[in-house]
Order: C-alpha cells, then structure tokens, then sequence
C-alpha cells in the first residue's frame, strides 16, 4: 500500500500494493497496475491527452540516480505519446517507488524500451493515470 502524502488530496493518493507482485517484485499477472498520485493538478493535461487519441501512450521517466534515491525523491511521471513528451501528469505513489525502477530496469535488461504502458481513466469525474505494470512482466 502506498504511503499517505499530505500534499495530495485524499482522493488523489494515488493506488498500488506490493502484494500484486512476487519474488523481484514482478507482478503477479498482466492485468496489474499502479495509480498515480497528484493527477488533480494536470486534469487540462490529461484531458488534452484522452481527446487527441494519442496511441500507445507510456510512461517517459528515467530510474532515479543514486543522488535522488539518497534523498527519496519523487518519481515525477510524464507521458510518451509517440510523437511528442507531455507535461507531468503524476508522480509514483510514495513508498511504491521501488516497483517502478524494478519495472525499468527488468525492461532494460530484456533489451526493451525503457517505458511502461500507460492507460487514463475517468474515476468520479477527473481524470486518473493507471500504469500497466502487468505489461512489465
């Protein structure tokens, strides 16, 4: 589960459990994802995003150096859209890190790109970014 982060709102926490994962943190099966936190600032974004039919969309992010891991930095997540990067439209939830830059580095090391598949969701209005770390497998 994801720790709280008092600067999102409650509803904006963002989701994920490493209990969808095993071992090396693979996940369990395809159907695993991982929710964002702090998509209510990048609604305009992300609606733009939904509206220009931009496919596939995956994440652009890079592991976090040894100087951001040192000071637990926040993983600030943009999108690829296949033709351009987007602004920020999420950050990894707080405590689930990890799964991410094991995600990264297990596409790596398969010789494959280093972006996860990414999919934006309408949930009570706004709109939410699902990572498909299931696809990382």
């Amino acid at each position: 589960m994801a720790q709280t982060d008092p600067t999102f709102d409650r509803n904006d926490q963002g989701n994920g459990s490493f209990n969808d994962y095993r071992g090396l943190l693979v996940p369990k099966n395809a159907r695993v994802t991982l929710r964002l936190a702090g998509s209510n600032a990048y609604q305009r974004e992300l609606a733009e995003l939904l509206q220009s039919g931009a496919s596939p969309l995956e994440t652009a992010i890079s592991r976090r150096s040894q100087q951001e891991e040192a000071v637990d930095a926040p993983i600030e997540v943009r999108l690829f859209t296949g033709s351009r990067v987007s602004g920020p439209v999420g950050t990894v939830p707080r405590g689930l890190e990890s799964l991410v830059d094991e995600a990264l580095s297990r596409l790596d090391i398969a010789g494959r790109k280093q972006r996860i598949p990414v999919q934006i969701v309408r949930k009570g209005g706004l709109y939410r970014v699902d990572l498909r770390m299931g696809e990382t497998r």
